[in-house]
């Protein structure tokens, strides 16, 4: 039994050394002090990593298939009424959303009394013989069905009893705030705040604008928010409380946003599908009625092939305990290099009998070039070397090597 307990006692990596042969000093206590202070610091920094979720990103291939956009929107037009205001938004496949703003209709100018029928003319714009217009609204969106641009409301006898251009000139400085939702297809394409009722005229897109006798539209505008798809942590929609003020009497905004699909998930294993964007604006000048410069505020998105994935997972505990032992053997062990070059590496003093002892700690490499260096009482430095191992056969001095450093007698003469 003593001798398996002889043995265990062999193996033992850490021996101990009595406490009469510890020499203690000033600059250990500060490097004590000081690793101490630095160990503290990071196991304090590993600890709240540890008790936080930490975000792993991935970037792979958006292979989805299928899918819908969904556009959230809060627009401010200060200087726009909402009357006069459309939202159009289409996109490469050819589908098209024309004027989805929902405005109250105002029936025949609120002349009908109880139990009076009216079936008003839609000026050849209607689609059968028994279709009617009862309001300047209707009116237009047949006119819009058809392709026409409606030149001049007072021939209408619906805009004109519902004083459709005086109402407009009534709202002037009015404005407006559009907000709400688009599901659009997960292609490329655009949606657009416009003045006047869209139509489609020789497969082109343009809006009556002739309706409002109006020479220029102030299309200053505010983005308090425009995100495309759901709120997920940590996501950054660039023209949130975006601002652009008009200086130019017409003119077209544009902004064309790169749309990045994301997924995040999040520790409990909930799954949010969104998408990041990234935008640049231009603004273009033109006069008003011209297709290239039509007076609106434009979105050009496209898609990223590239999708993003955050999920959000713990730290484990073994990787914790890993990386708290790192710092403390770590900074242990630095400052125990530390402290022994402080302590071994102190200048040499002088003996009673006129030598010089040097004490220095000297690492032994094959072929390499060992250069000591001392200053005698009287006359210039000297220096001793050596090439080869063994290092103690070249020097022609008496050393003693001594727990790793050498101290060395040198005599003057």
């Amino acid at each position: 039994m003593d001798n398996i307990m002889g043995k265990l006692r062999n193996l033992d990596a850490y021996p101990k050394i009595n406490e009469d042969f510890y020499s203690r000093t000033l600059s250990g206590g500060v490097i004590t002090l000081v690793s101490s202070v630095v160990m503290f610091l990071l196991f304090f920094s590993e600890l709240r990593l540890y008790l936080h979720a930490v975000t792993e990103t991935k970037l792979i291939v958006d292979t989805s298939r299928g899918e819908t956009l969904r556009i959230n929107f809060d627009v401010t037009f200060p200087a726009l009424p909402c009357s006069i205001l459309s939202l159009d938004a289409m996109d490469i496949s050819g589908e098209q959303h024309l004027d989805v703003i929902e405005k109250p209709l105002q029936r025949h100018g609120g002349r009908l009394e109880h139990n009076e029928t009216y079936c008003g003319s839609c000026y050849g714009s209607e689609s059968s013989d028994d279709e009617c217009c009862n309001s300047c609204e209707e009116v237009r969106e047949a006119y819009r069905k058809k392709g026409w641009a409606l030149s001049n409301p007072d021939l209408i006898d619906q805009c004109k009893r519902e004083g459709f251009l005086q109402r407009i000139k009534d709202e002037e400085g009015e404005g407006c705030n559009v907000y709400g939702f688009l599901e659009v297809n997960k292609v490329a394409g655009n949606f657009h705040f416009a003045p006047g009722k869209s139509f489609q005229q020789s497969g082109v897109h343009v809006h009556d604008l002739l309706a409002f006798q109006k020479d220029s539209f102030n299309l200053s505008h505010h983005i308090n928010r425009l995100a495309f798809g759901e709120y997920f942590p940590g996501v950054v929609n660039p023209l949130d409380r975006a601002h652009w003020t008009q200086e130019t009497p017409s003119g077209m905004y544009q902004y064309f946003i790169k749309v990045v699909p994301t997924v995040y998930t999040d520790v409990s294993g909930n799954t949010i599908q969104s998408n990041q964007f990234s935008v640049t604006e231009h603004f273009r000048t033109g006069d008003v009625g011209r297709l290239q410069s039509l007076p609106g505020v434009f979105f050009f998105y496209d898609l990223s092939p590239i999708k993003v994935t955050f999920t959000e997972e713990h730290v484990s505990f073994l990787h914790f305990l890993t990386n708290v032992c790192a710092i403390v053997g770590g900074v242990f062990t630095v400052s125990g290099i530390l402290d022994s070059f402080i302590y071994h590496g102190s200048e040499g003093y002088q003996e009673e009998d006129g030598t010089w002892k040097i004490q220095l700690i000297v690492v032994l490499l094959p072929h390499a070039l060992v250069l000591f260096e001392y200053f005698p009482v009287n006359g210039s430095p000297k220096t001793i070397y050596s090439r080869e191992d063994p290092l103690l056969n070249e020097i022609p001095l008496g050393v003693q090597q001594k727990d790793y450093a050498l101290d060395l007698v040198i005599d003057e003469d």
